[in-house]
């Protein structure tokens, strides 16, 4: 059985990544738009949010390295992950770290299924570095959402599975469109 990584499978990987990255930065934007900056966790949330800045800020420089086009739902990933932000915060400031944690544990996952895949083969040990320092800063954001609350949020198994159900079809539909 063949192993390698094509060509194909490693622009997926990065576009979905760079995908997400955009993604929780407008999650992170909704919750602040909504909560302001004196709130519970607002400046959680703002620590969390320039992270995931930098992280996609790191993907899109190696998209326009390798010539990775970028998903085509970036405009409805835009304005969906602005709205899910928007939406927690609206709850509560227990339902955003909801959010938080659901998101981070899908990315956390996801992450953690990428590497697997990377070790198969040994190659791209540029994308493996950066996937495993990124899933270790989600993983404490994740963690701090879970600090901060967040399994106290309404109907919190209804809310989070909502959400991690909605990240795994995210996922899926960026790897190819």
């Amino acid at each position: 059985m063949n192993n390698a990584l094509s060509r194909r499978e490693i622009h997926a990987m990065i576009r979905v990544d760079q995908a997400g990255e955009f993604g929780a930065t407008r999650i992170y934007r909704g919750q602040l738009a909504v909560m302001g900056d004196r709130a519970p966790h607002a400046q959680e949330i703002a620590h969390m949010a320039e992270q995931e800045e930098e992280h996609r800020a790191r993907f899109d420089a190696l998209m326009a390295e390798r010539g990775v086009r970028p998903t085509a739902l970036q405009p409805f990933w835009s304005a969906a992950g602005y709205a899910l932000g928007a939406a927690t915060a609206l709850l509560g400031p227990e339902a955003a770290m909801a959010c938080t944690a659901a998101v981070e544990e899908e990315i956390v996952r996801h992450y953690t299924q990428q590497l697997e895949r990377l070790g198969e083969t040994g190659a791209e040990s540029e994308l493996a570095g950066m996937i495993a320092e990124f899933r270790d800063d989600e993983r404490d954001h994740r963690d701090a959402a879970l600090a901060a609350g967040a399994e106290r949020a309404p109907a919190y198994p209804l809310l989070s599975g909502a959400i991690r159900l909605g990240c795994r079809f995210a996922i899926r539909l960026a790897e190819r469109v």
